[in-house]
């Protein structure tokens, strides 16, 4: 795992980006077509908006699956994370194959459709972020590090549901679902390469856990330190509480 530091959040963005749109072009360049994972939320709006302004990506070969969703919430609430990437990418690069969690249907039968899909070929790219509690996806501590299954229903903590009401996605914590799909951590590993965008300084104390604490399922992200090629991509705010040596250990400041 790499860490590149960067002194704000559009600088990481545009980085993160540059990095994305050559892993994508090359992977369309050797096979013909890119299998990408996105996520949504906040912290991925100045790098989705980044992406979707290069000119090198050719959107009609890419394939795009979603990386978790609320379940119950409908397409058009605000907080929809399919509206999100229908806004935000899918119709603003105009990419042609989508696989998107329908979390206000059956979530049984959302899981089912999207992972047979999604485990039909390998993905080359993951973009993901990280949660203030630790999450990777909305794998939740203590996060599954066993299932085999592409995605799951799971139960969001407190914590992560009160990050979604201070972000502005939801009036009051009653408001946000208490379930979600997310896709499994062994599934997002599975990945050829993952680039996880991570700015802010209430993102601070999950980076420091991710990078200096164990690898465990009460901080789901820390398992990103065993894959081969994961970068992250901080702000001075969210690498505020990294210790000189890690930073040194996970080489790679921008």
């Amino acid at each position: 795992m790499i860490a590149r530091v960067f002194e704000d959040k559009r600088s990481l963005s545009n980085a993160a980006a540059e990095q994305a749109s050559a892993a994508v072009s090359s992977a369309i360049l050797d096979r013909g077509r890119a299998r990408i994972i996105v996520a949504t939320g906040t912290s991925q709006l100045d790098f989705l908006d980044a992406l979707t302004n290069t000119k090198n990506i050719d959107w009609q070969q890419v394939e795009m699956f979603h990386l978790d969703e609320y379940v119950g919430l409908p397409l058009n609430h605000p907080a929809s994370f399919r509206k999100y990437l229908l806004e935000r990418l899918i119709h603003k690069v105009g990419i042609t194959r989508y696989h998107l969690l329908d979390g206000n249907g059956d979530p049984t039968e959302a899981v089912r459709r999207v992972g047979e899909a999604l485990r039909s070929a390998p993905v080359d790219v993951a973009f993901a972020g990280i949660g203030e509690n630790g999450h990777l996806a909305f794998n939740d501590p203590p996060a599954d590090f066993q299932t085999e299954d592409a995605y799951l229903v799971v139960t969001l903590d407190e914590a992560c549901r009160r990050q979604q009401v201070g972000e502005g996605w939801f009036a009051d914590i009653s408001e946000v679902p208490r379930q979600a799909i997310s896709m499994s951590v062994r599934q997002i590993l599975k990945s050829k390469e993952i680039i996880a965008v991570v700015p802010d300084a209430r993102k601070a104390q999950a980076v420091k856990l991710c990078f200096e604490g164990e690898i465990s399922p009460m901080t789901p992200a820390s398992i990103l330190r065993t894959h081969p090629a994961t970068t992250l991509y901080l702000d001075r705010e969210s690498a505020s509480l990294l210790s000189p040596a890690t930073l040194t250990a996970f080489a790679g400041s921008g």
